[in-house]
């Protein structure tokens, strides 16, 4: 009896204890609108169904997720990999081949260069903001911006009714900046075409004798001095005369200007990649020589990359979707860039040439100008190296899109200039710094660094100085004075958040400073205009001097 009375207790206890469980477990999660019905003591059959449905697409998600982290995380390790990798075969080269005769390898080493095949390696990748914009907090941000630029239109509008009593949507200072436009295209169809032609052709004559020629030496030279001629005159100085004769205003400059540079890199590198396999080619004497096709030299001419390739990896299909939407978006960003204008800098430069100067006043505009310097630089980014070449990548099936790496992380500006913009980097690498270091035979590593900072500075300096028609080297000394000095001070060895504080506060203050020099210096040139200005005119500020004048 006192057995079977324990028994009966616990039995009891027990069903209490899994009533009460149920009851608690049935009463989680009001706001579901599932409420678990108890009878019996069965639990109802529905609520674990929609429950176990619950679960799985909450694992299939996770799945999802999971997967596209570990796809990145895969692709940055490759790209990693690849990148250490062929800085180790450079590195280890002199050991490699330390039995080989020294005068042997030196000559070798002179008469060839690295073929194609080591330079860079082309893959299919998508670009890193297509692959952040999946995730909602980083898509908010983008939407920020979105909500900034509406802020901007409607401040200008409103701004506009009180002043005029109406709504002004001329948008004149758009139509000022591309003006003369059938004269760009016109020019850069004659670039184009001459970009095209002659560069194959003299690369196709030097070819087809180079076997047979018994100075090989000699007609090398010959048809790369045409080469450098056409680079020179046909590229070089027909597209400045052109800008400047017909006066075209600054962005239509621009377009002329930065497409000249374009098609001087791509043919550079046309030239480059194939007379290094020609060459080699001849020395292995593997037979007949393999000569790129006009069709590949023009799909090189559009692709949105300045490393030559007969091939290169390709989509199956075109989003031409993808391809509307980002040319929107970079019209989105032409319309920003203009506000941000009206809005931040012709209010605050239109009469800054008038106020005595004082470095109170130069510090005041360096600093307001650090808001509109950041969002241009931005802007720039997002609608050229995102955008514009995404969307030729799109249309050509061009299937590796890393144009830019992840530079707002750097902790260096070493890696900033690496990330920054990989298209024009890459060209500088492989073109600049490693035949540099081939030419003095993988020496003066720190002269070849200079080599690069020192074209990229005067390129950068030039196109500024065509298409806003001053000579202002401001980006200049940034470059060669500030950018080598934190090139070696914030080198890659610097980790941590502060460094990349470090960094954003030099990059913020060096955009201040070239748009409040460049701007003072704009106004001055219209406000106080020379008549008959000498070389050393040219050469002056006028913003220094201006304020004498007025």
């Amino acid at each position: 009896m006192a057995s079977g009375t324990g028994v009966t207790h616990r039995a009891r206890r027990l069903s209490t204890k899994s009533l009460d469980e149920d009851g608690t477990r049935g009463s989680e999660g009001p706001g579901d609108g599932c409420v678990r019905s108890v009878s019996n003591g069965k639990v109802d059959a529905e609520h674990v169904i929609s429950k176990k449905m619950q679960l799985k697409l909450k694992a299939e998600q996770m799945k999802t997720d999971l997967l596209k982290q570990f796809d990145s995380q895969f692709n940055h390790f490759v790209d990693n990999l690849i990148d250490e990798s062929t800085t180790l075969d450079s590195s280890l080269s002199p050991f490699l081949s330390a039995s080989v005769n020294k005068e042997q390898t030196f000559v070798a080493h002179r008469q060839t260069r690295a073929p194609p095949e080591k330079g860079k390696h082309f893959m299919s990748r998508r670009s890193l903001l297509d692959e952040l914009f999946q995730v909602n907090h980083i898509r908010t941000i983008y939407h920020m911006f979105i909500a900034l630029l509406i802020l901007f239109i409607v401040s200008t509008l409103v701004m506009d009714f009180i002043d005029e009593g109406r709504l002004v949507l001329d948008f004149d200072l758009l139509v000022y900046a591309f003006g003369r436009f059938p004269i760009v295209i016109s020019t850069w169809l004659c670039m184009f075409l001459s970009t095209l032609l002659i560069p194959y052709g003299l690369f196709l004559q030097w070819t087809l004798g180079y076997q047979a020629s018994k100075h090989k030496v000699l007609r090398t030279v010959f048809f790369g001095a045409l080469f450098m001629l056409f680079q020179t005159l046909g590229l070089g100085t027909a597209p400045v005369y052109t800008v400047i004769h017909f006066c075209l205003p600054p962005a239509s400059r621009f377009i002329v200007i930065l497409e000249q540079v374009r098609l001087m890199m791509k043919a550079h590198s046309f030239i480059r990649e194939n007379f290094s396999r020609v060459v080699s080619t001849k020395e292995k004497n593997s037979g007949i020589q393999q000569i790129p096709q006009f069709s590949q030299y023009l799909y090189f001419l559009f692709a949105p990359t300045l490393i030559y390739r007969d091939n290169y990896p390709r989509n199956p299909t075109i989003r031409w979707s993808y391809v509307a939407t980002k040319f929107a978006q970079v019209l989105g960003c032409l319309f920003y860039a203009y506000y941000i204008f009206v809005r931040l800098c012709i209010p605050l430069f239109r009469n800054i040439s008038r106020e005595p100067f004082s470095l109170k006043v130069l510090v005041l505009c360096i600093f307001n100008s650090i808001l509109p310097g950041v969002l241009v630089l931005f802007l720039a980014f997002f609608a050229f190296l995102h955008c514009w070449l995404n969307a030729f990548a799109e249309m050509l099936q061009f299937a590796d899109r890393m144009f830019y790496k992840d530079w707002w992380n750097s902790t260096s500006f070493a890696n900033y200039y690496r990330t920054w913009n990989v298209v024009v980097h890459d060209w500088l690498y492989y073109y600049a710094y490693k035949d540099f270091l081939w030419l003095f035979t993988h020496r003066f590593r720190a002269a070849a660094m200079l080599s690069v900072f020192t074209v990229s500075a005067v390129v950068h300096e030039y196109v500024l100085a065509v298409c806003f028609g001053f000579f202002y080297p401001v980006l200049f000394c940034l470059f060669m004075c500030f950018g080598m000095a934190f090139n070696f001070v914030l080198h890659d060895r610097r980790k941590g958040p502060v460094w990349n504080v470090v960094m954003w506060t030099s990059l913020f203050l060096g955009q201040g400073m070239l748009v409040c020099l460049y701007s003072q210096e704009w106004y001055a040139q219209q406000h106080c205009p020379l008549p008959n200005p000498s070389f050393l005119d040219l050469l002056k500020p006028r913003s220094w001097t201006c304020r004498l004048h007025s």
